[in-house]
């Protein structure tokens, strides 16, 4: 059997987690770069029995699937279903699909990482230091700002609880929010257009859908405070990123912190790579000792079940 570890950009899936039932009945391959073109990704592909995917680095859709005929498991990373993965797909051609383990706490730190980094300009001053210089702007209290949470959770609701805590005034709204589940949460429910309107700080605490595909747009982003930061550890296409392009080059908001993108990894002629009011991050909510610990060695007991299963039919 040979089987693919996709998107391994540290390097680190065989180390951080224990793969010796798969390493003595199976050939593992690991990929540290990433290929995008579906013909690469099929050529890639081709010679697996089974893939490791890191998350939603890398789509399987339909069109992937159909043209790997020796394809038999796909372990990803994560819990429920993963929305780069055609299950339909799969399931027509008895292709399993497993998940892993998780857990939120390397996001909400992260998401208070770039608030906090972005309140204090934490980047900015830090390269003033290196670079000869000395204090270079006036940061911003957390305490009796705003705090707007899109998505109240299971990441939302913890953001907002450490929001509390800083002595922020919480707000919150999603589509499935209502006003006794915010107050359960000591957060004070307000309309869409208010959460936008009110917030110093809005982070992003959506699952990626349909409902919520673009749902931060130019309307929304007009309605935010010229100070306002704009902050996302979700999802990338959550927010249209041209109308953020556009919001951030014209500084009708204060800025935003972002970890998530449309395309990743992020082009290197991108914009958000250049525009001195984006702090952005390549992706690391999840990247952190104990989850990897947890994905990997997750994914390795699932390929090693499957094997199992195999060898016994």
């Amino acid at each position: 059997m040979k089987i693919a570890i996709l998107d391994d950009y540290l390097n680190v899936a065989l180390t951080i987690a224990d793969w010796s039932a798969v390493e003595s009945r199976a050939d593992i391959t690991v990929f540290n770069d990433h290929v995008a073109d579906d013909d690469e990704v099929v050529a890639r592909l081709e010679p697996f029995d089974a893939v490791c995917v890191m998350r939603e680095r890398a789509p399987l859709p339909r069109k992937i699937i159909e043209r790997l005929p020796r394809l038999k498991l796909i372990a990803s990373t994560g819990p429920g279903k993963n929305a780069s993965i055609d299950y339909d797909a799969a399931g027509e051609r008895n292709i399993e699909v497993t998940g892993t383990g998780y857990s939120p706490t390397s996001t909400v730190e992260l998401t208070w990482a770039l608030i906090m980094a972005s309140a204090r300009n934490l980047v900015s001053e830090s390269n003033s230091v290196r670079s000869g210089g000395w204090q270079t702007s006036v940061g911003r209290e957390l305490d009796g700002q705003v705090l707007g949470i899109l998505g109240l959770g299971t990441i939302g609701s913890r953001i907002a609880a450490i929001g509390q805590m800083f002595g922020m005034n919480v707000i919150a709204w999603s589509e499935n929010l209502d006003v006794a589940k915010a107050e359960a949460a000591g957060v004070t429910w307000v309309p869409k257009d208010e959460l936008f309107a009110r917030s110093d700080i809005l982070s992003i605490h959506l699952r990626l859908g349909e409902r919520t595909r673009g749902l931060v747009g130019a309307e929304q982003l007009a309605a935010m405070k010229s100070t306002a930061w704009l902050v996302n550890t979700s999802r990338g296409a959550i927010i249209d990123e041209h109308s953020l392009m556009e919001a951030l080059t014209a500084r009708s908001i204060g800025g935003a912190a972002l970890d998530v993108f449309d395309t990743e990894p992020l082009p290197l002629d991108h914009p958000l790579r250049r525009l001195p009011n984006a702090l952005v991050t390549p992706h690391i909510g999840g990247v952190a000792q104990n989850l990897y610990r947890t994905f990997y060695g997750d994914a390795a007991a699932e390929i090693a079940g499957w094997l199992d299963r195999v060898e016994d039919r």
